[in-house]
């Protein structure tokens, strides 16, 4: 069993994380990850990733139905060839140096997309986000935001469900090359569904806020979390 403080503050963590990702299809890695890595690093990234496989399965069951199938399959193919150099970088790479590279990726990817009318989806760039996904979420448990700013200004259900089957798919990948690669200790994953009450908790309290955003505010909550969840990597790898 993980201790009682890590039930506690990373409870905490699921649970508002969990909230902010079941209102705009990303976010638990955002608020979880930086805690828990600062508070329990030995639990890191296993568990967060354990959470990030569960929580999207939630979303499916209610909306399942506006899922964007079209074009997945490039995503996937790119996550296939991220995940390797994500658990590579794990096993190698200075954490501070990769947080930082990580996060100033995406807030480049952030600005550009901000600024831009319309960013094309297509096979190419769904297949570098689907890369950029899986080498960041399997180094450190952050991989939304690249998927994300490319369905930034879909509908709410279309953003949360598509990203959901994503998220699903890649957590499996990267859990299973960690644990290929002998980098996923047992005692992380029992964290991790240590965690689920608070995830699902934190899912349901989230509805009124999914049905105010889906009023035409869900692009710009959207690009909030994910600026911030490249602001909070560089931050807390800078400190």
């Amino acid at each position: 069993m993980p201790p009682p403080d890590f039930l506690l503050i990373g409870g905490l963590a699921a649970l508002l994380g969990a909230i902010v990702q079941g209102s705009v299809g990303l976010g638990v890695g955002l608020v979880a990850t930086p805690i828990v890595t600062m508070l329990f690093p030995s639990l890191m990234p296993g568990s967060i990733l354990v959470i990030a496989l569960a929580l999207p399965v939630a979303t499916l069951v209610q909306e399942v139905r506006h899922v964007e199938v079209r074009g997945l399959g490039w995503a996937f193919a790119g996550r296939l060839a991220g995940t390797p150099a994500g658990a590579w970088l794990v096993a190698t790479a200075p954490d501070r140096v990769l947080g930082v590279v990580i996060g100033a990726v995406v807030l480049a990817a952030l600005a550009v997309t901000t600024w831009t009318r319309e960013v094309p989806r297509n096979r190419r760039t769904l297949a570098v986000a689907g890369a950029i996904s899986g080498t960041t979420a399997t180094a450190s448990g952050i991989g939304g935001p690249p998927m994300a700013l490319l369905y930034q200004r879909e509908s709410g259900p279309r953003v949360r469900a598509t990203l959901a089957v994503f998220f699903i798919a890649g957590a499996l990948l990267s859990l299973g090359t960690l644990g290929a690669a002998g980098r996923l200790p047992a005692r992380q994953v029992t964290a991790g569904l240590a965690l689920l009450p608070f995830v699902y908790a934190g899912f349901f309290a989230a509805g009124p806020l999914r049905r105010y955003l889906d009023a035409g505010r869900l692009r710009l909550a959207l690009l909030i979390v994910v600026g911030t969840s490249a602001t909070v990597l560089i931050v807390r790898n800078l400190v």
